[in-house]
C-alpha cells in the first residue's frame, strides 16, 4: 500500500509539472474602445517548451465561428522559452459591440514523437464609440 501511495504521489507531481509548462498567451481577457470601424488587440503567444513550435493565430466570434480578421503574423515559428507580439485587427461589421476569441494553436512538426495540437483562447470585448 505504501508503494502505491508513493507511486501515486510521484505521478501527481509529474502531472503538475507538465501542466505548469503549458502553452500560454497574454492577455487572456480584454476590453477595447474604438472610434473606427475596427479594433486592434496585441497578444503575446509564448512557448514554454524546450523545442521550437509552429504557431497559428485564429480569431473566432463568441460561438467559435471564424471571424474575418487581419492577423500579423498569423503563422510563425516560436523558439523555446520565447514570446512574440501578434497584432489582430477585427472589423465591427456594422455593430457597436463585438465579442471575439483570439486563439493560439501550436502545430506539431512532422516526424516528432508527439502530434498534439494545443489551443488556448482569450476572450475580448470591443465597444465602438460614436
Amino acid at each position: 500500500m505504501r508503494l502505491f501511495r508513493t507511486l501515486a504521489a510521484a505521478l501527481a507531481a509529474g502531472l503538475i509539472s507538465v501542466a505548469a509548462a503549458a502553452q500560454s498567451m497574454s492577455p487572456m481577457r480584454g476590453e477595447v474602445n474604438s472610434f473606427t470601424d475596427a479594433f486592434a488587440i496585441r497578444v503575446f503567444p509564448a512557448n514554454p517548451y524546450d523545442q521550437k513550435i509552429k504557431v497559428e493565430i485564429h480569431v473566432y466570434d463568441q460561438d467559435f465561428q471564424p471571424v474575418d480578421a487581419r492577423i500579423s503574423p498569423s503563422v510563425f515559428q516560436l523558439a523555446s522559452q520565447a514570446s512574440r507580439p501578434v497584432l489582430v485587427v477585427v472589423p465591427f461589421g456594422g455593430a457597436v459591440e463585438r465579442k471575439v476569441r483570439i486563439c493560439t494553436e501550436s502545430i506539431p512538426f512532422p516526424n516528432q514523437q508527439t502530434q498534439i495540437r494545443a489551443q488556448i483562447c482569450g476572450k475580448f470585448f470591443a465597444h465602438r464609440k460614436p
